[in-house]
Formats: C-alpha cells, sequence, structure tokens
C-alpha cells in the first residue's frame, strides 16, 4: 500500500511547513461526508500518531491512519495551478465516482 505526493505537491507542502515554522509532515484521511458518501481531510502534521502509516514523497513525510488507507491506497496528491486557482488535486484509482459539487465520492 502507498500514498505518495507529487513533486509540485511536496514542494509546497515543505515551503508551507518552513514559513509556519513546525510541522513534520501531511496528514491524509477521508471522513464520511457529502452527498457520495466520503471526503478527503487533509491538514499538516506536528506529531505522528501512534496508528499511523507513514510513507515518504520526494522527502516529505505522508501520514495516513490505518481507516483511511484502503480508501487511498495508490493516491497521488499532486498540486496544480490552473489559471488563477490552484490547490491540492487527489489523483485516486479507487475512486467509481463523484458527487456533481466535487465534495465527495465514493469507491
Amino acid at each position: 500500500m502507498a500514498v505518495m505526493l507529487s513533486e509540485s505537491a511536496a514542494r509546497h507542502v515543505a515551503r508551507y511547513l518552513e514559513r509556519r515554522g513546525k510541522g513534520i509532515g501531511l496528514r491524509l484521511g477521508v471522513k464520511t461526508s457529502g452527498c457520495s458518501g466520503l471526503a478527503y481531510k487533509l491538514e499538516y502534521a506536528d506529531e505522528p500518531n501512534p496508528e499511523d502509516v507513514q510513507f515518504e514523497s520526494h522527502g516529505v513525510r505522508v501520514f495516513v491512519d490505518p481507516r483511511s488507507l484502503p480508501y487511498l491506497d495508490g493516491t497521488e496528491l499532486d498540486f496544480v495551478r490552473e489559471g488563477l486557482n490552484e490547490g491540492f488535486r487527489f489523483n485516486n484509482p479507487n475512486v467509481k465516482g463523484e458527487c456533481g459539487c466535487g465534495e465527495s465520492f465514493q469507491v
């Protein structure tokens, strides 16, 4: 099982953690939400949780709770800029459908 960051996402996270002045990596997970059932959780990690599964991409650590890992296995998190917009994009091979508003997904 693996969760990865693209080079662009890793650079963005590393810069943010440096400006923030604290943090050890990025925490990814899923929660029950939205019209399709699941939504991504994304936050900066200041310390690992004992149950976390840890990955590393381009020098940045990624922490995933064991309950979320089956839904995120094989996911690459990318950071993209399109025109005036920028943000993280989840490239998740497990997704079978998404809601119309893009807030949630189903596997």
